[in-house]
């Protein structure tokens, strides 16, 4: 496949055009000056050769002037051309880089997603009532979702031990009254003990007496 086959820039194409055509140029100037310098021998150009000559010189010139400036102009668009390609290619690289963190964060929270549903929270293993207990004791819950549900358990949960640790702590009151109680009643029959023997000392002589009047 030629290379032209391959060229698709309009600006190219022309280059490629204009060199074709002065290239096509300057071969068949080469010819028409061998065929000049044979016919005319050893002798001098004729006028007519010579200014054929020069005609197709001066239009060679022009071609090839042309192809300098068509070639600049594609040296320029190349070099613009590179610009954009390293400017959109940065873009890419950045957005590629952006993708890729995008997909590392993707990942991460993949696994944090796993992590946190794998994960043994404590209140699964809490003794709560049974589901139909609960709905029987609170049936505005019956339409709830499962975490709601769940959480209405839970609040449940803790309303019923906050009410039992308020019982404990009553009882634990009482307790201690009590026992409080128990001291000073246990206090009072020692001193009791005490005025006891006290006045058993006291009524021995008394008691003596008695038994000396029998």
């Amino acid at each position: 496949m030629a290379v032209d086959a391959h060229i698709t820039d309009p600006s190219l194409a022309s280059v490629l055009e204009t060199s074709k055509a002065a290239r096509e140029q300057a071969l068949a100037l080469v010819d028409l000056v061998i065929q000049a310098n044979a016919a005319a021998g050893n002798g001098l150009l004729g006028a007519d050769a010579q200014s054929e000559i020069f005609k197709q010189q001066k239009l060679l010139n022009t071609n090839l002037a042309h192809l300098r400036g068509l070639h600049r102009a594609a040296h320029f668009r190349a070099r613009e051309t590179k610009s954009q390609t390293a400017e959109a290619r940065h873009e890419v690289d950045v957005l590629h880089l952006q993708l890729q963190n995008l997909y590392y964060e993707q990942r991460h929270l993949e696994g944090e997603i796993f992590a946190c549903e794998s994960f043994d929270h404590t209140y699964r293993s809490l003794p709560l009532i049974p589901v139909e207990d609960f709905l029987a004791l609170h049936p505005e819950h019956a339409d709830d979702d499962e975490n709601a549900l769940m959480i209405a358990r839970i609040n449940h949960e803790r309303a019923e031990r906050e009410a039992l640790e308020q019982q404990r702590l009553e009882l634990q009151k009482r307790k201690q009254k009590l026992i409080a109680e128990n001291k000073k009643r246990r206090d009072d029959l020692a001193n009791l003990d005490k005025d006891l023997e006290k006045f058993i000392d006291a009524a021995k002589p008394i008691q003596k007496l008695f038994e000396k009047v029998a």
